[in-house]
């Protein structure tokens, strides 16, 4: 479940260096998983530039290990303007959330640079534009006026930065809409529209 395959070349005759032809997959850490090793390795010898040094193509097309459904931007991109364009989601949760984790991602880069990835790296990488535009923004769970929905993509953003920097698993988007799932009641509550008249 956590063995993620390398995508091979979309054109034949491109063949990563050291791997032999005829081999169908090959599999690697995730990037965000190889920057969690290092970081909670402390290993000075190791730098995180070594590991986040990836093409910011290779990141949008998906050409980088993952699981299914999260590694293309580009698509996941696509999907998401569609389902604003379509009137099915609003775009406060998910511009909310993605702007609260460059904001945030960008503080602790600047603050500790040797240790951290560039903000760009990690919001290109993992479910961040999954977990934004087709979790996030989930009827059920998510707060009802547009306020709250701006609070609630906040509070996404914060989390998923607090838990792939100090948490002990290199991802955080899951966790953190899961949690703000649970705030969302709350939200609603004390950030109430106006009735009609009152």
């Amino acid at each position: 479940m956590t063995t993620f395959p390398k995508p091979s070349p979309i054109f034949s005759g491109l063949v990563p260096a050291g791997i032999k032809q005829g081999v169908d997959a090959v599999t690697a850490a995730t990037p965000l998983t190889a920057v969690k090793t290092i970081q909670l390795s402390h290993d000075l010898t190791k730098s995180i530039d070594s590991v986040t040094n990836i093409n910011w193509l290779d990141l949008l097309i998906g050409n980088r290990g993952g699981s299914i459904g999260e590694v293309s931007v580009i698509a996941l991109l696509i999907g998401g303007i569609y389902l604003l364009y379509k009137r099915t989601i609003s775009w406060h949760i998910p511009l909310s959330y993605i702007l609260t984790t460059g904001f945030f991602c960008t503080i602790a880069h600047f603050e500790n640079p040797s240790t951290t990835a560039s903000p760009v790296f990690h919001l290109l990488n993992g479910g961040l534009f999954l977990g934004a535009f087709f979790m996030a923004t989930d009827y059920v769970t998510s707060p009802i006026t547009k306020k709250g929905m701006i609070i609630f993509g906040i509070g996404c953003g914060f989390l998923t930065v607090v838990i792939r920097q100090h948490g002990s698993y290199p991802e955080g988007v899951s966790f953190a809409i899961l949690l703000m799932n649970m705030i969302a009641p709350l939200i609603d509550k004390y950030v109430r529209q106006r009735k009609f008249g009152g």
